[in-house]
């Protein structure tokens, strides 16, 4: 297994993981001319430093090359790499990208239809991942023009490829994430002031993104709740009246809610809804 393999393996997990975990330290970045909430330039105390992906970027080139001033890593090492980034890159997939706000609506969706296990998780979570795909296209091509072709080529060099293809996800989650939530996570950080939003470590980003998924799908979530309740109100009232209150309301419910849903296009609206609702 050669070097080479093992560093292009590596840049694909990068991409999905934090590229600076410097806490106390201002991104060296100056290609953001977004303006920052003011709470974002108030100045706090460092806190203490850690080594950075930049320093693993490094360390992994020298340790698998095969040039001079390089130490080739044996293979159960190589090995252990391949399989711990593999153990980690589903959990960086789900929470970097637009898979979790699209499995929690799903979710919310069958919740409301009171269709119990109708559809089944594997089918939503199915639903969930081919959405994403289609929803993140253009961020990963952007990935594989500025990143992984060019490494390809070599016409740049590990540690770059890396940071481009950081900078890409960071991008895709800048436009997603709230400014309340991103200013709270830069003042319990206690980071230096950022010039600009991709000056924002990704160790801020990251938390910051994920919390503002939770929030827009909960909220989409409530509002699908809504027709469905409503149904289940006139129906359980229309039972009370006629006496019949022994018959439960949501088994005579069920397939008014579920004739509602077909006639309007339930899942196609959904489907698009999500996918327009990712900058």
């Amino acid at each position: 297994m050669s070097g080479k393999l093992i560093r292009m393996f590596f840049l694909v997990f990068v991409v999905f993981a934090p590229a600076d975990l410097s806490f106390g330290q201002a991104g060296d970045s100056s290609s953001a001319t977004e303006p920052v909430p003011a709470v974002l330039l108030r100045k706090s105390e460092a806190a203490g430093t850690v080594p950075s992906i930049s320093d693993l970027f490094t360390l992994l080139d020298k340790a698998t090359t095969s040039e001079t001033g390089g130490k080739d890593w044996s293979t159960p090492v190589k090995l252990v790499i391949i399989f711990g980034g593999l153990a980690i890159l589903p959990s960086l997939l789900v929470m970097m990208t637009s898979f979790t706000r699209i499995v929690i609506v799903l979710a919310f969706v069958r919740r409301a239809l009171t269709t119990q296990t109708i559809p089944p998780t594997i089918a939503i979570i199915g639903l969930a991942l081919f959405l994403t795909l289609y929803t993140m296209a253009p961020t990963f091509s952007e990935i594989n023009n500025k990143s992984i072709e060019p490494y390809l080529a070599d016409e740049i060099d590990f540690q770059t490829a890396g940071s481009k293809a950081s900078d890409c996800m960071k991008e895709f989650m800048l436009r997603q994430v709230r400014e309340s939530d991103l200013a709270l996570f830069v003042q319990m950080a206690k980071v230096e002031p950022p010039a600009g939003p991709m000056d924002i470590g990704m160790h801020i980003v990251i938390p910051a993104f994920i919390i503002s998924e939770f929030r827009t799908a909960f909220e989409i979530g409530c509002l699908l709740f809504i027709p469905f309740l409503l149904v289940d109100m006139v129906i359980a009232s229309i039972l009370l009246s006629a006496g019949m209150m022994l018959l439960p309301p949501v088994m005579i419910s069920l397939p008014f809610k579920l004739i509602l849903f077909i006639l309007v296009d339930g899942w196609g609206l959904l489907a698009k809804s999500l996918s327009l609702g990712f900058r």
